[in-house]
């Protein structure tokens, strides 16, 4: 079973960027702050909630030396270079606005913003301030989809044609902040964003057109199961997402002579390799596949090391601001198209 190397290190050596922590959320507690801690460059230095005893329960769990019972004390903390910020998605854009402005760097978890319009506001922000600002699409920085993406380049696949994903869990309660139509919720900006940046980043293009079918909560009214199709200049992507259905992810790469399949495309584990099958077709049901291992890492580690690379001056974000908005600008025209019936351009 062939393996590709798989370099995780930082290439150039830099000063620690100190990191603080806006809220207390699970994907904070469980994922981004032990991933981040595990790295001599990303020190998680402070934590803020407005619930002081939870600020000071997380901290106290996670070894983090300061908590806050605000947010605005955090980013008064000049001790502090860079935020990270996974508040509920309503809250993305403001707070991410009040971190640039008091001048730390921000990354900040997916989808960015509610709207197009309102990512826009934060490029202003970055170039006003200087600072480094970006959005926290932690698969982006896997080595997997590096490898993808040398693969087709390779021409291992001939020419690239479709891109097909899916990403479902079921989860069918009032009280989580997922389930309010209001604060973002719904399947489509939680976890079809992933899909989408994904196929855009493969194709390395925009798509042209887009439409979607979206199935509705009768009592909430969040898009419980969404089916896009997005036109490219080079071919097509299609995917479905869903938040009240079996949990499963897959992805698979469809070129002229050979497709690609990506074993677990987004909650890549990190105890664990990753695999993904390259497959030329001559024989039934992929018994041809080559089978491709790549060592386990955390991708959570390694977005906050290629962020705080950025900051430092000695690398560049993973997915830049304008490639947040082209992102949101699919996922707005999706959200027509379930008005309008329609195909609808991104804008």
């Amino acid at each position: 079973m062939p393996t590709r190397k798989n370099a995780t290190a930082p290439t150039v050596d830099y000063a620690p960027v100190r990191w603080g922590v806006m809220g207390v959320a699970d994907i904070a507690i469980h994922k981004v702050i032990p991933a981040m801690q595990a790295s001599a460059h990303t020190p998680v230095v402070a934590i803020a909630s407005r619930d002081l005893d939870k600020s000071r329960t997380a901290a106290k769990a996670l070894g983090i030396e300061k908590a806050y019972g605000s947010y605005e004390e955090l980013l008064a903390d000049p001790d502090i270079d860079a935020i990270y910020n996974p508040l509920p998605n309503h809250m993305h854009v403001p707070w991410s606005v009040k971190a640039a402005a008091a001048g730390k760097h921000v990354l900040c978890e997916k989808p960015l913003s509610l709207t197009t319009t309102e990512a826009r506001e934060l490029l202003a922000v970055r170039d006003r301030t200087g600072v480094q600002i970006a959005e926290a699409f932690m698969v982006r920085t896997h080595p997997q989809w590096a490898a993808v993406r040398e693969l087709i380049a390779e021409g291992r696949i001939g020419e690239l044609r479709l891109v097909v994903g899916h990403f479902s869990y079921f989860r069918r309660d009032p009280r989580d902040i997922r389930s309010n139509p209001e604060w973002g919720g719904g399947a489509l900006m939680d976890i079809g964003c992933y899909p989408i940046t994904l196929s855009r980043w493969l194709f390395d293009e925009e798509p042209t057109e887009v439409i979607a079918t979206l199935d509705r909560d009768p009592d909430m009214k969040i898009d419980r199961l969404v089916s896009g199709l997005l036109r490219f200049p080079s071919g097509q992507a299609s995917f479905t997402c869903a938040g009240q259905l079996v949990s499963h992810q897959r992805m698979q790469v469809y070129g002229t002579e050979g497709r690609i399949e990506i074993e677990i495309p987004y909650n890549a584990p990190a105890d664990r390799e990753c695999r993904i099958f390259v497959d030329d077709g001559s024989k039934f049901a992929g018994e041809a596949a080559e089978v491709i291992s790549l060592p386990a890492v955390d991708q959570y580690r390694l977005q906050g090391e290629r962020f705080s690379e950025a900051v430092r001056g000695v690398g560049t974000v993973p997915v830049t601001l304008e490639d947040s908005i082209g992102n949101m600008a699919v996922i707005d025209a999706l959200f027509r198209s379930e008005t309008s019936a329609r195909w609808e351009q991104p804008y």
